[in-house]
């Protein structure tokens, strides 16, 4: 729907360049790496309910938590819409290495904040704190105009997606959001959800689908001087990764989706030995990209097929393991949603309004939570959010102020436009 220049003129005035840098700064001040969420999720909780009395934060473990909220004037069927979910993840991945990295900088402290060259720098402010920040900033400031929405604006905030730490990498936060949504404990119901990982403001209406395997190779480990009473796991380790990597090969030349690409296999790491003996064991750690017309489980299969054919000892044991668990038993799955729904459109449209040149349609180098709304329970999902994937988990990870500002612009504008907006102080639709 349009809205009025008499909004337009109310939002814009409503507009405070200064607290919404203060709300990106002040988040990324509170250090959320996976599995210590609560402190974040208290955080944002305390300003959403200066906007909204429903609120909730989810503790489901010790130092772990979600954050729910939901704002509208209280008739939504006025609007003909059921309104958007604003979702973002607290965790960010961890911070080792980052203060010996920029020691004697302005950057030392990776939560400072700290602003440099027109961006905010620090773990967090890109993957994906700013994409928080947005929503909650775009709230306030409806809320400064004296405006409220007519369909619900509902925010989550969730722990766990980040994975690379124990015990991380399950997705436990969005599948807690999800069951409480079931329950009508959080009520979840909207037409849209928008994601806030970076996409430098464009639009990821897909993403790639993936599932990290770690193979170990067992042998037998024996004294250097009598190497023929041992079998070589690192050997046999060669064999696998020459596999490996022609099956990647072999990979790329696949039939490749229009927005994701072509699927593909990447060797991120490998360990064994490190005493004067014959290697024992030997792990090697993979990431499998999966285009949406791959399945999981025949992905697992092929791979596993790859493996055990390139080990000819039959003394070596195989066994292979997926850590990341997602919305499937090994991975994630890929996310397809129709770029030419309305509501993706009136997006674009407002994303190109506030930002020409931005808003172009685009498929996301990266798996989120995307498919457990549409999956679980048939929202469509797109992700937009200012900063650059290209630098998340780096030592270089900053947002440009500029953007950041610009997306609160995209968010409120198009709040109002969407869910359509009613007069606090006197009640009457706009």
């Amino acid at each position: 729907m349009t809205i009025s220049d008499e909004i337009v003129a109310r939002l814009a005035a409503a507009a405070d360049d200064v607290s919404a840098l203060d709300l990106l700064r002040g988040v990324v001040s509170v250090p959320s790496v996976t599995g210590e969420e609560q402190a974040a999720a208290d955080w944002v909780a305390e300003r959403l309910r200066q906007i909204t009395t429903e609120v909730q934060v989810d503790t489901f473990a010790p130092g772990r938590a979600n954050t729910w909220a939901r704002w509208s004037a209280g008739e939504p069927a006025r609007s003909g819409r059921r309104g958007l979910v604003l979702a973002s993840h607290l965790d960010t991945v961890h911070v080792r290495g980052w203060r010996e990295h920029w020691a004697g900088t302005e950057r030392e402290d990776p939560f400072a904040a700290c602003v440099i060259d027109g961006a905010v720098w620090g773990r967090g402010t890109a993957d994906c704190k700013a994409g928080v920040a947005v929503a909650i900033a775009a709230l306030q400031q409806l809320r400064r105009a004296g405006l409220a929405p007519l369909a619900p604006v509902t925010t989550v905030f969730l722990a766990d997606e980040e994975s690379g730490e124990e015990g991380s990498g399950t997705s436990e936060g969005v599948r807690r959001a999800i069951e409480a949504a079931r329950r009508g404990d959080q009520e979840i119901s909207a037409d849209l959800v928008i994601y806030g990982e970076p996409t430098t403001m464009r639009l990821f209406t897909s993403h790639m689908g993936f599932f990290i395997a770690d193979v170990t190779l067992t042998g037998r480990s024996a004294y250097f001087g009598t190497p023929e009473l041992g079998v070589d796991a690192v050997r046999a380790a060669d064999d696998v990764l020459r596999a490996l990597w022609a099956y990647g090969d072999d990979l790329a030349t696949r039939p490749a989706d229009p927005m994701i690409g072509s699927p593909g296999l990447l060797v991120t790491g490998i360990t064994g030995g490190g005493f004067i003996a014959v290697p024992g064991e030997c792990r090697i750690s993979l990431i499998r990209k999966l285009t949406p017309d791959e399945d999981l489980d025949a992905a697992r299969s092929e791979l596993e097929q790859v493996i055990q054919r390139a080990v000819s000892d039959e003394r070596i044991e195989v066994s292979t393991s997926y850590p990341a668990t997602r919305d499937h038993a090994i991975g994630g799955t890929a996310l397809v949603t129709d770029p030419n729904l309305d509501v993706v459109a009136e997006l674009q449209r407002t994303v190109k309004q506030i930002l020409p040149g931005r808003g172009d349609i685009a498929a996301g180098p990266y798996w989120s939570e995307g498919p457990f709304f549409e999956r679980d329970l048939g929202i469509p999902t797109v992700y937009l959010a200012p900063g650059d994937i290209s630098h998340c988990h780096t030592f270089d990870e900053h947002v440009p102020v500029a953007d950041f500002l610009a997306a609160v612009a995209v968010y409120v504008r198009f709040i109002a436009e969407y869910c359509g907006v009613r007069d606090i102080a006197d009640g009457a639709d706009r």
